[in-house]
């Protein structure tokens, strides 16, 4: 069975859903382990409210130092890391040593509205503001670039003239809640096939 761990900064609502299709009998893995950037934050206490191992590593205490301790807490643990609204960067060794083994979860379409400080709210924020028709989610593998990784799954949210970052962010969040725990099925499958940055569901 696929062993997973999350990472969070925030809420942890796309946590919650992979928990919800863990329990629903929709998806067959483990969550080995959450982990945060940020001391005090609800993703945590999800995760503690169902018993699954926490770890937080404030990045005002780690830094750059962050992606080492998280190396050295899934290597060999787990099968793959999924950042779900985790906003720390992390190094090459981890990266490598997890080549196609880290996805994320990005607020928009890719290569729209992503890259450097291109997270939560701003997301929505440049999509209203450019005026695009559509709008939506990715799920992509992490390489050493931002939001630059190959994508494996997209899902598309109409954006209308009376919306606000909030209303589009809110509609983008039930796809996003759809789209992860569909992701991490698909590879707990092996129904991913990655060449470059073609990514082919078989």
């Amino acid at each position: 069975m696929l062993k997973i761990a999350v990472l969070v900064s925030g809420s942890g609502s796309n946590l919650q859903s992979i928990i919800d299709s863990i329990e629903a009998e929709e998806l067959k893995c483990t969550i080995e382990m959450v982990i945060s950037d940020k001391e005090g934050i609800f993703g945590i206490e999800r995760a503690k409210q169902k018993g699954i191992q926490t770890y937080v590593l404030d990045k005002k205490i780690y830094g750059k130092e962050i992606s080492k301790k998280i190396l050295s807490l899934t290597k060999n643990k787990v099968d793959l890391i999924v950042l779900a609204g985790f906003l720390s960067i992390l190094d090459s060794e981890l990266i490598s040593t997890f080549k196609n083994k880290i996805i994320n979860i990005h607020p928009s379409l890719i290569p729209s509205f992503c890259g450097p400080r291109m997270y939560g709210i701003k997301v929505h924020e440049r999509a209203v503001e450019y005026g695009v028709k559509f709008s939506g989610c990715t799920v992509h593998f992490v390489d050493e670039g931002t939001d630059t990784g190959a994508i494996i799954y997209q899902s598309v949210v109409p954006v209308y003239s009376e919306d606000t970052a909030d209303t589009l962010q809110k509609r983008i969040l039930l796809e996003e809640h759809k789209a992860l725990p569909e992701v991490i099925k698909l590879i707990s499958e092996g129904r991913v096939k990655v060449e470059g940055r073609k990514v082919t569901i078989i």
